[in-house]
């Protein structure tokens, strides 16, 4: 009997895309978010901060219970998206990309801002009297100073998405090759009383959140935080 079985091998491809897109988006996204959080001495800088960083404390059904009334058809968000023509995202894979980006946000985004302070004011003062503008700067000097961080977020985003359950749960549903990753896929073995194909699954998981740490803490040694 194989290790793995077709399905098996299905929601192992589905993670690793979702893990994937989400980390891309992820880095995008937060890049000029980390950035103005490291810079800005607005008031909003605190309440933008603890939004950023409410998943991390919320249980993932509640996030995930509020994205699928938000996606749903009287949400705000569903009410947009079928009048674009998109249809519903709840229990679709854009759904599901939508949830994992919102979910896994603070762990982009922590370590961005931490490695974009730990650079200082020096270098960008020298890049101005160079006549570097603000945009250059920010190029030239604060993105390869900031290299460590971003890879620190990369792993993380990629390691948190593909752990998630919770939030895919809720606004994916287990769907073969549509919403079912491999926590959701682990979770049916078990309620299939199949525990060999759930050990399998299983034990891939702890050798790979081993590994994810182990890179962390090699990059921590960079000098790039993980945790405020």
């Amino acid at each position: 009997m194989p290790l793995f079985s077709a399905s098996d091998f299905d929601a192992i491809w589905l993670t690793l895309k979702l893990s994937a897109l989400t980390t891309v988006i992820l880095l995008l996204l937060c890049t000029p978010l980390a950035w103005w959080l490291a810079q800005s001495r607005s008031r909003w800088r605190a309440v933008v901060g603890a939004l950023v960083t409410l998943p991390l404390v919320l249980p993932p059904t509640v996030l995930g219970f509020y994205l699928l009334v938000a996606l749903g058809p009287h949400g705000p968000v569903g009410a947009v998206t079928q009048s674009l023509g998109i249809g519903l995202l709840p229990f679709t894979f854009s759904g599901l990309l939508v949830g994992s980006v919102i979910y896994s946000l603070p762990f982009a985004v922590q370590p961005l801002q931490h490695a974009f302070e730990s650079i200082g004011t020096r270098p960008l003062e020298a890049a101005a009297t160079l006549r570097a503008s603000p945009l250059d700067a920010f190029f030239s000097v604060a993105l390869p100073l900031a290299r460590p961080g971003f890879i620190t977020a990369g792993i993380l985003s990629f390691a948190h998405t593909v752990g998630e359950f919770g939030v895919v749960l809720m606004i994916g549903g287990n769907i073969p090759e549509q919403t079912r990753v491999i926590s959701t896929q682990i979770y049916g073995h078990v309620e299939a009383l199949e525990y060999a194909q759930a050990h399998w699954l299983s034990a891939g998981m702890v050798l790979f959140s081993f590994v994810v740490l182990l890179g962390v803490n090699l990059a921590g040694r960079r000098g790039v935080r993980v945790i405020p």
